[in-house]
């Protein structure tokens, strides 16, 4: 029987709103780390948005080449795709949005196995701390 999840990662879902970006980073967001990730988040109003909007980053600093830039963001991105109805079916209960930008902390590249059990506990501990 197929299951009710849509494991898909549409455009729409994407965080590319300059202003949301800026009020994601300006103050006022909660974030945690779990090393070798960090998430940000923040509670968005807006009928138009989707329940989850995602920004990924991977510091040039930590990477200098593209490549592997590219890597750790397609993990990433993986990750949250297979995994994010543990955050989306209680944001559809409680009717809320958010705003979530993932931030790869490490100098070293990781294993999708591993970037896939952090992402997965990153989402937990959102889901634990909705309003």
């Amino acid at each position: 029987m197929e299951s009710p999840h849509t494991h898909t990662l549409p455009k729409k879902e994407r965080l590319n709103s300059r202003i949301l970006i800026e009020k994601l980073f300006a103050g006022g967001s909660k974030s945690f780390p779990a090393f070798p990730l960090r998430v940000v988040y923040i509670p968005v109003e807006g009928n138009h948005l989707p329940p989850v909007s995602l920004l990924i980053s991977v510091p040039k600093k930590r990477f200098k080449r593209a490549v592997k830039r590219n890597r750790v963001k397609r993990q990433i991105r993986e990750a949250f795709r297979k995994n994010k109805q543990i955050l989306t079916e209680p944001l559809a209960n409680t009717g809320t949005k958010l705003a979530i930008a993932f931030i790869w902390l490490d100098n070293e590249l990781h294993a999708s196995e591993e970037v896939d059990l952090k992402v997965r506990k990153l989402l937990q501990l959102i889901t634990e701390r909705l309003p």
